[in-house]
């Protein structure tokens, strides 16, 4: 019976991340048009231009809390069965292979801000030597970008100590109790026919779900990270500059979806 209620809540949220990547793409779309329509005009004390912030302000917020939203549900399902949200089947081998405990690494958002503000910062160069704003991330100004310093080694370092305990969690899983149980479970197969005995099941049992609490409580740390660092940068940066970031994270998560999804069919075609 357990095993149907994980089936269909497992379903569940693979329906619900593709609702949430349709809405995802909505959003950016929405990002795009805001960049485009609020370009920088060099005089951010006018009224209109304290209107502009306010609104693009909220759209910012609107998108962060789609974010949060998502990880809302992910931590859920969680508590439901861990172990399938570390191995999620929604992703493509593409994302997987670029998993950090059933995610993106929080340290990769400052690689993401780095590239993207080094992309505009070319395009616009000519504009910055004239002394002219640009607006977006290539208009970052110095107490920003200590901002992010700091903000990207105290990230780092919360990062690190979650995968260390990652590593123990996951050398538990040859402890005294486990090699144990495991030694005893082969011992009775072999005295039963190859079945295991009742009592040792329920042992079995309860060892693993010891282990995946465990789990549990590092995944949800992780997720924690997640959208705690997306947070802080988007409130270091300006509504508009928050905007180009959400765009280029946005840009990436589904281009990167899309290109796996096709690499994962050309895989089952050629093994067809």
């Amino acid at each position: 019976m357990t095993n149907t209620i994980f089936d269909v809540e497992h379903e569940s949220f693979h329906n619900f991340f593709e609702c949430w990547l349709a809405e995802q793409n909505q959003h950016l779309q929405d990002l795009i048009i805001a960049s485009k329509n609020n370009l920088y005009n060099g005089n951010p004390t006018t009224t209109a231009a304290a209107n502009t912030n306010t609104s693009l302000r909220t759209l910012v917020e609107r998108v962060v809390k789609h974010y949060e939203q998502y990880y809302e549900a992910k931590s859920r399902w969680v508590k439901q069965d861990v172990l399938r949200m570390l191995s999620p089947s929604w992703t493509t081998s593409l994302e997987d292979a670029f998993l950090w405990i059933g995610g993106w690494r929080p340290s990769m958002t400052f690689h993401l801000f780095y590239s993207k503000s080094g992309l505009q910062l070319e395009a616009r160069l000519t504009e910055l030597i004239e002394g002219l704003g640009t607006g977006d991330l290539a208009d970052i100004s110095q107490h920003q970008l200590m901002q992010v310093d700091h903000l990207q080694r105290r990230t780092v370092k919360e990062e690190r100590d979650i995968t260390e305990k990652m590593a123990k969690q996951q050398e538990s899983v040859a402890d005294t109790s486990t090699v144990e149980l495991s030694h005893v479970i082969t011992e009775l197969m072999s005295a039963n026919g190859g079945h295991e005995h009742e009592v040792e099941a329920d042992r079995v049992e309860s060892v693993l779900a010891s282990k995946e609490r465990g789990l549990e409580e590092i995944l949800q740390r992780a997720d924690s990270l997640r959208l705690k660092t997306l947070k802080a940068i988007t409130h270091i940066l300006t509504p508009i500059q928050a905007v180009h970031f959400l765009i280029a994270a946005a840009e990436l998560h589904l281009r990167l979806h899309d290109w796996g999804k096709k690499e994962d069919a050309s895989s089952r075609g050629n093994s067809s």
